[in-house]
C-alpha cells in the first residue's frame, strides 16, 4: 500500500477547503478552528510532498495538482459515503431538494435530470423553481441545492459560477428568417420581463438603433416567450442553451442571428453556517458542473 494514503480527516478538511477556499469557512463548516484546519492541511501537504494551494494575502487558491486531487478526493469520500449507506443503512431519506430559476428547470435542467437518476438511482430529487431571483430563501422550502442566474454578486451566501452564457434571438421554424438583423429590427419583438434591455444591447452591439416602440409582447418568463415565438408571435432573445436544447427536443423554433456574450451567468449558491454537505448534495453539485461545462463546451458558448 502507498505510504502516502493519508488520513481520513486530513482529507475531509482538504475536500471543504478545496470547495470553499476559505480555511475559516472551512473551519465553521467542519467545527474545527481555523489553526487546525491548516494543521490539517500542512500535514497532507508534508505526506504528499507537493503544495496544494496558494496562499495569498487575502486570497487562497488551489494549485494545479490541488485542483486534480480535490476532484479525486471528492469522489472517493463520497463513493465511501454512499457505500456505507447502501451497505449499512441511510439515516435519512436520500432526498434533495433543488431550487433553480424556472426558465432554467423547464427549457434546461429538467430535460438533463434522467442523466443523473441513471448515474445514482438511489438519490430521489425534488425540483422548485421560482421565476424572480430571491435574495432570501423561501419559508415554505429549504433548498438543499439552490442555482440563481445573476451576476454573482448575492449577500446571503457565496457564488460558485457554473457556466458562460450567450443570447441568441429565435423565430418560429416555418418563418422566414431575416437575411439580416436590420430586418429582424421591424419584429415584431417579445420582450421578457426583468430582461427588457435584451434587444436594446444585441442591436447596440451590432451598430443598429432600436426603440422600445418595436416591442409588442411582454411575457414573465422565457418558456412563455418561446411558445409565443413558436406560435408565430414575433421575435425573442434568449439563452442560447435554452434555444439549442429546446430545438434538438423538437419545439418549433429556429435561431435567427449571431450569438452575444451575455453579462449574467448561472451561478451554484452555497449558504453559510450549514454545516458538512450530506454526500449526495456534493454529488448532485458535482454532476451540475460537469454538466454545465459540458454544455458551455458543445454550444460554444
Amino acid at each position: 500500500m502507498d505510504e502516502r494514503l493519508s488520513n481520513l480527516t486530513w482529507l475531509r478538511t482538504f475536500e471543504a477547503a478545496a470547495r470553499l477556499l476559505n480555511f475559516t469557512e472551512t473551519g465553521q463548516e467542519l467545527g474545527l478552528t481555523q489553526t487546525a484546519v491548516s494543521l490539517h492541511i500542512r500535514s497532507l501537504e508534508a505526506r504528499l510532498g507537493s503544495k496544494l494551494f496558494y496562499r495569498q494575502a487575502r486570497r487562497l487558491e488551489l494549485t494545479e495538482i490541488g485542483q486534480a486531487y480535490a476532484l479525486t478526493v471528492r469522489r472517493a469520500l463520497g463513493d465511501i459515503s454512499l457505500s456505507t449507506t447502501r451497505l449499512f443503512g441511510a439515516e435519512t431519506a436520500r432526498t434533495l431538494t433543488v431550487r433553480v430559476p424556472v426558465s432554467t428547470a423547464a427549457l434546461w435542467l429538467a430535460h438533463l435530470l434522467p442523466d443523473f437518476a441513471t448515474r445514482h438511482p438511489e438519490i430521489n430529487i425534488r425540483l422548485v423553481s421560482n421565476i424572480w431571483t430571491e435574495p432570501e430563501p423561501r419559508d415554505d422550502v429549504d433548498a438543499d441545492v439552490e442555482i440563481r442566474l445573476g451576476h454573482g454578486n448575492w449577500e446571503d451566501g457565496s457564488a460558485l459560477q457554473l457556466s458562460q452564457e450567450c443570447i441568441v434571438p429565435v423565430c418560429a421554424a416555418g418563418a422566414a428568417r431575416p437575411g439580416s438583423l436590420a430586418e429582424l429590427l421591424q419584429g415584431p419583438l417579445i420582450h421578457i420581463l426583468g430582461y427588457e434591455d435584451h434587444w436594446a444591447r444585441y442591436f447596440a452591439a451590432h451598430k443598429l438603433p432600436y426603440a422600445n416602440e418595436h416591442a409588442r409582447f411582454s411575457v414573465d418568463t422565457t418558456v412563455s416567450a418561446l411558445q409565443l415565438v413558436a406560435g408565430g408571435g414575433g421575435y425573442a432573445t434568449v439563452l442560447a442553451r435554452f434555444a439549442r436544447l429546446s430545438i434538438a427536443r423538437g419545439m418549433g423554433i429556429a435561431i435567427a442571428g449571431p450569438e452575444m456574450p451575455f453579462q449574467q451567468s448561472h451561478y451554484l449558491i452555497r449558504r453559510p453556517a450549514r454545516g458538512p454537505l450530506r454526500p449526495e448534495v456534493q454529488l448532485f453539485e458535482d454532476w451540475l458542473t460537469e454538466i454545465f461545462a459540458r454544455s458551455d463546451h458543445e454550444t460554444g458558448s
